[in-house]
């Protein structure tokens, strides 16, 4: 045999082919939804997956208001952030979040799941997340994934 059929091959922003999905979060738990788009957008489902490539696909996500989270998160479960002045802190729980936005619920679990770097970044470009049933990427002709 020859040395030559042994080579890696990896991936970059060339030879990756993107596509565009649609996910429909309803009655879908919060964590569960978050870590398959995440999976998703980072390109792990992929034959061809690199690790520090953006090879994923983009991530359409309707009805981000009708997630689910289990026992008392709703109440329980605080997204803390500073203002950046002294005793600038400050917290929402999960429904008063739901409440004002609820496309952050979402966009903040995912976030949370992704590399925390200038990819991790870039990546969460590819997530576009919508309040109801209606979204502006009909061009893109998303493919609709379910998820169970």
């Amino acid at each position: 045999m020859s040395h030559l059929s042994y080579k890696t091959v990896s991936a970059n922003s060339e030879t990756v082919s993107k596509e565009w999905l649609l996910i429909d979060a309803e009655g879908q738990p919060l964590g569960r939804l978050s870590s398959k788009i995440a999976s998703l957008i980072r390109g792990k489902h992929k034959v061809d997956y690199t690790p520090h490539v953006d090879c994923g696909d983009n991530v359409v996500v309707i009805n981000a208001e009708k997630v689910t989270l289990s026992g008392n998160k709703w109440e329980n479960k605080e997204y803390i952030r500073h203002t950046g002045y002294p005793g600038g802190q400050r917290s929402i729980n999960a429904s008063s979040l739901l409440k004002k936005f609820p496309e952050r619920l979402v966009e903040k679990a995912v976030k949370g799941m992704l590399p925390k770097n200038r990819l991790g970044k870039k990546l969460f470009g590819n997530l576009y997340v919508f309040v109801g049933e209606n979204h502006d990427k009909e061009a893109q002709k998303p493919k609709k994934v379910e998820l169970n």
